[in-house]
């Protein structure tokens, strides 16, 4: 063929095969997103670790190549793909083209927690959650992703954590029963002794009928699996008559939580990265059905149970066990330090609800534990403890020396970050950091001059102070400790949770100490206590550190750290992580 008549040939089969991607991406359409972030970073993996290779713009649409995990790839145009975090996008559309698989299929959870969306990917919205053990009916799947059932939810669960099976009845119970019992709660909890101590098998859901073969000390004995196993006979409505023939269990212990915060959400499971389901008020008592990691579970409203979090409870022992309170006549408390608090119940995690100042005195009612229940002058009454006012009369003098005895006479000077023209950070609802510095430090400031110590506020309202003089006062006080107070922000809304910094190894110990006391109090998220080079501890001759107390850029988090129980939880665990830093040092 002639030269000549080869050129519009070869043309027509370049437009031809360089139209193929096109005609293959328009063929597995997977649907489009509008990103939701200002700018949000493009990277070339599926990761934060990934290198970033640009950016896209809030309201900018791009098609779906492909998901893994948390992340889409997108087509950027023309030959360009990239990777963003599928929670900075919202769906446009998409073709589930579903393979269905017979149903009748039945399976186990593998994982607590475990979310529940809408459709088979992380794109779609969670609407709930299953816990380990929880059974589950497999009605579909597409690619890793199952759709299932309970009687209380249907929604897709990623496959690897469902343990499938054929619906089979081979087991048999381990002894006949005489009753049955329907669950009346949301979910009950399986446990495989009677007590909330006691490890837990697995989970009932409402209206799920089992056999009862006993009941005593609000437990009952059910089989479940094939197994003996108990559940809370408070959430089972049981028919017939409980078989009397197994021995009693040994009593178990039962607890009341009263909700200490104003408002205070209920999740689905115990974490803040829950779904709330609900909300309870302060002064509201609920049954403890179950305690981990910091958060209680309580049926918040009837028949629905949900997780809250434990450091917004007063718990206490259900029944006579509580030591009675001690009535006292002609006896008065005089307080001793400035700043003293008055809280509402016998214990450190019930709200403040009076200040104090030495030389106050106040009418003692009675003696409760370690605590004065005195008459304030408004009519009400309060608790102030025992070993930090001096008494007069016949009343008893409590000596409890704790942690207020090693800081005594120390000199401590609190550094509230940023300040004035210098806000620091700005959370996502508007918080601002240099008005939750000053709030935590002026906590602790009240703390610490309570106590005995010498406490030095390095600011004490909005003005700027430069880094250099920050660190002069701590010279010039010849501070035993110095601690700076800052809350952190990312770009990445996920990342939450507390870290310590120190410069060199003599502020190690104090970092550390610090640290443990103020994570163990807030149940914050452990971000370690590690070297940092920051003006503040760098440049400071004394024991310094630098503390950055939660993320603002974390909705979740921001919320949180503006809420006065978790300012007083914060004072509270630095306070005691100074007494142990000089109790060894």
């Amino acid at each position: 063929m002639p030269r000549k008549k080869m050129v519009p040939v070869i043309l027509c089969l370049m437009l031809i095969f360089g139209n193929l991607p096109v005609l293959e991406t328009a063929k597995a359409d997977n649907g489009s997103v509008s990103i939701t972030a200002t700018s949000l970073n493009v990277r070339n993996g599926p990761g934060l670790s990934y290198p970033v290779t640009g950016s896209v713009k809030k309201g900018e649409k791009f098609p779906i190549i492909k998901e893994e995990g948390d992340w889409i790839q997108l087509s950027l145009g023309g030959s360009k793909k990239g990777w963003v975090a599928q929670w900075f996008a919202v769906r446009e559309g998409v073709k589930p083209a579903v393979t269905q698989k017979p149903a009748g299929n039945s399976g186990s959870v593998t994982a607590d927690g475990l979310r529940v969306r809408k459709g088979p990917g992380t794109n779609y919205d969670v609407i709930g959650s299953f816990n380990r053990g929880q059974a589950v009916e497999v009605l579909s799947s597409k690619g890793n992703w199952a759709e299932v059932r309970t009687a209380a939810l249907q929604g897709w669960v990623a496959m690897e954590y469902i343990n499938s099976k054929k619906n089979e009845t081979t087991a048999q119970p381990s002894k006949p029963a005489v009753s049955s019992g329907t669950v009346t709660a949301t979910s009950l909890n399986v446990r495989e002794k009677p007590s909330l101590n006691a490890s837990r098998v697995g989970q009932l859901n409402n209206g799920a009928v089992v056999p009862v073969h006993s009941q005593s000390n609000g437990w009952a004995e059910i089989t479940y699996a094939g197994k003996k196993a108990w559940v809370s006979a408070d959430y089972l409505k049981i028919s017939g008559t409980p078989s009397s023939g197994s021995a009693s269990p040994a009593p178990a212990d039962q607890f009341t939580g009263t909700v200490t915060a104003s408002n205070l959400n209920v999740r689905d499971k115990n974490s803040l990265n829950g779904s709330v389901i609900g909300s309870v008020s302060k002064g509201q008592n609920f049954k403890i059905l179950d305690e981990k990691n910091k958060w209680v579970k309580i049926e918040y409203q009837s028949g629905k149970t949900g997780w809250a979090a434990s450091w917004f409870f007063d718990i206490k022992k259900s029944g006579p066990t509580a030591a009675p309170s001690q009535p006292v006549k002609n006896s008065n408390v005089s307080i001793l330090h400035d700043g003293t608090n008055i809280r509402k119940g016998p214990s450190t995690g019930t709200p403040v609800i009076f200040r104090a100042n030495q030389g106050d005195s106040f009418e003692i009612i009675s003696v409760e534990k370690d605590w004065y229940k005195i008459a304030l002058p408004n009519g009400a009454t309060g608790f102030v403890a025992g070993w930090i006012v001096s008494v007069q009369g016949n009343a008893p003098q409590i000596e409890k020396p704790g942690a207020e005895k090693h800081t005594k006479n120390k000199t401590i000077v609190i550094d509230p970050g940023h300040g004035g023209r210098d806000n620091g950070t700005t959370g996502v609802r508007g918080s601002l950091e240099k008005t939750i510095t000053l709030k935590t430090a002026q906590l602790l400031y009240e703390k610490l001059r309570a106590a005995g110590t010498n406490a030095v506020l390095t600011r004490n309202n909005d003005q700027y102070i430069s880094l250099g003089s920050r660190v002069s006062s701590s010279h010039y006080h010849n501070a035993d400790a110095f601690i700076s107070i800052h809350y952190d922000s990312i770009n990445d809304r996920t990342v939450r949770g507390m870290t310590t910094y120190y410069y060199n190894s003599k502020q190690k110990p104090l970092g550390d100490q610090i640290h443990s006391s103020v994570v163990s109090k807030t149940m914050l998220k452990d971000r370690g206590s590690r070297f940092g080079d920051y003006h503040v501890i760098r440049e400071n001759r004394q024991a310094a550190v630098l503390l950055e107390l939660g993320y603002l850029s974390n909705p979740a988090e921001e919320m949180l750290v503006n809420t006065q129980q978790y300012q007083e939880a914060v004072a509270n665990g630095i306070f005691e992580g100074l007494a142990r830093y000089f109790k060894n040092n």
